[in-house]
């Protein structure tokens, strides 16, 4: 990335390990800008999740730090870090199935005691969501896949966060559903917010993202900028960011 461009989240020599002792993360170093999208892509097993959890603090580094909006947040609980301005939406959706659609949405202002704020936060979602404005009553488990990623997404936006993180947003849904899901994406960014995604859909991936960081086995074996990626074709992908 240019070394101009003004950071959110700064990711600086991470190592982490599992609760067996094992390594799941080496020396990963990267950077969001304000207001960009920044994508993790890699095979199953790389670390993308985890590095994720690192950065909302679920998992605590053995070793490297975490900087967010220019103060260190490795090693404060997940609640401190949402209050600071991270929300992590994470891979598999865990949306609460017998509570209703405003019930879980609501779950996500938890921190939040105003009612009035958190009325003011349920309407600016339902605006990026309108989708769920009829469900609202609605069992979450009887959503379709794509409408329980909308409530999953919806749900960390009622923290108000200036980064999101993105665990695989379009994991199981069909064509035209990822579709939709990428250009909400997309529409969270133009309203001034940072994004941190992780998703094996390359080619969504890339159509969204700024910048791309290739992990292998708990490393950074490569960046680059997203456009320059989606001008590549096949394995050459792969191998151009690495270069």
């Amino acid at each position: 990335m240019p070394s101009e461009t003004e950071y959110i989240l700064g990711i600086e020599g991470i190592s982490a390990r599992y609760g067996g002792g094992a390594l799941a993360l080496s020396d990963v170093s990267l950077r969001v800008a304000k207001g960009g999208i920044v994508a993790l892509l890699g095979l199953n097993g790389a670390g993308k999740t985890t590095t994720l959890r690192v950065a909302s603090g679920v998992m605590r580094p053995s070793s490297g730090h975490v900087d967010f909006d220019g103060q260190r947040i490795d090693g404060r609980s997940p609640a401190a870090i949402v209050r600071r301005g991270v929300a992590h939406s994470p891979e598999g959706r865990h949306v609460f199935p017998d509570m209703s659609v405003r019930e879980n949405l609501e779950l996500g202002a938890y921190t939040v005691r105003d009612r009035a704020v958190r009325r003011n936060r349920l309407e600016s979602t339902l605006e990026v969501f309108p989708r769920l404005h009829d469900r609202l009553r609605q069992r979450a488990g009887t959503l379709s896949g794509g409408e329980q990623q909308m409530l999953a997404i919806g749900r960390a936006l009622m923290s108000d966060p200036k980064l999101l993180l993105l665990d695989e947003p379009m994991l199981g849904l069909s064509p035209a559903m990822s579709r939709v899901v990428a250009e909400t994406v997309t529409r969270i960014r133009e309203a001034g917010m940072s994004i941190l995604l992780v998703e094996q859909n390359m080619e969504l991936a890339l159509s969204v993202a700024d910048w791309v960081y290739f992990l292998e086995a708990g490393r950074v074996v490569g960046d680059s900028d997203a456009a320059r990626v989606r001008a590549q074709e096949g394995r050459s992908v792969y191998m151009s960011a690495r270069s």
